[in-house]
């Protein structure tokens, strides 16, 4: 069977269009986006990494910063800080019952029998933490030294469903450090109350026990009984 020329021609467009190499993408394509967000912080303390653990990223535009999250100061207790004003000299790290700091060693519950202060506070310099590596850390980033030991706590914080954030769900957020709901040295969830750091209101920790709650209602039980309806017949009938 002969083709004709119409025919002919369409199978030699087909023909040089598969033997063809697919055009390449132009180099510098759109990048994926990473959010946007301020480009300093507002404040002087270090802040979190990001809850994506999302890293800056190189663009054709230049780096891009991830949100800004940023934490508020702890709520330290009236007069005790910085912890210098009394602890000059490297500390002691024996482990023994102390002298002072009472009220903390009257209520001291996070892993007693096995952990002592200067397990978390630095022996050099009591204004500052320490991690398991020697490294030390403000106390402003005191979510660091929990999330040694705390690791599933850590990564719900910074996720967003363990404990409490403010701010915007994609630009800067501000994250309520572990020791706004819970006392360190007895971490055990209590109650918390409204205080107010550097002109700025925020929760600390109190010793009071909450009182539990009652269960939320199921929905059958939430359901109201529908009120009969009024008869239409006059009293004594007709």
């Amino acid at each position: 069977m002969r083709l004709d020329t119409h025919a002919l021609t369409i199978l030699a467009i087909v023909a040089a269009a598969l033997a063809s190499p697919p055009p390449a993408h132009a180099a510098g394509g759109n990048p994926a986006a990473s959010p946007a967000g301020p480009t300093k912080s507002t404040k002087s303390e270090p802040s979190p990494e990001p809850a994506n653990g999302a890293k800056a990223r190189e663009t054709a535009e230049g780096p891009r910063t991830p949100p800004l999250i940023q934490a508020e100061p702890p709520p330290f207790s009236e007069g005790i800080f910085p912890c210098s004003g009394c602890h000059v000299d490297p500390g002691d790290r024996t482990r023994r019952e102390l002298t002072f700091h009472e009220d903390i060693q009257k209520v001291f519950d996070h892993d007693s029998n096995a952990r002592w202060c200067l397990d978390c506070h630095d022996a050099q310099n009591r204004d500052v933490l320490k991690l398991a590596s020697g490294e030390t850390v403000p106390f402003t980033e005191s979510y660091r030294l929990c999330g040694q030991c705390h690791g599933d706590k850590y990564r719900d914080w910074r996720a967003g469903v363990h404990g409490k954030r403010v701010g915007q769900w994609d630009g800067q957020k501000t994250y309520f450090l572990c020791v706004n709901c819970h006392n360190p040295h007895t971490p055990g969830f209590k109650g918390v109350k409204e205080i107010e750091v550097d002109g700025k209101k925020t929760t600390a920790p109190t010793l009071e026990m909450l009182r539990p709650e009652p269960r939320p209602l199921r929905p059958e039980e939430m359901r109201r009984p529908v009120a009969p309806k009024a008869s239409t017949t006059a009293a004594g009938g007709r």
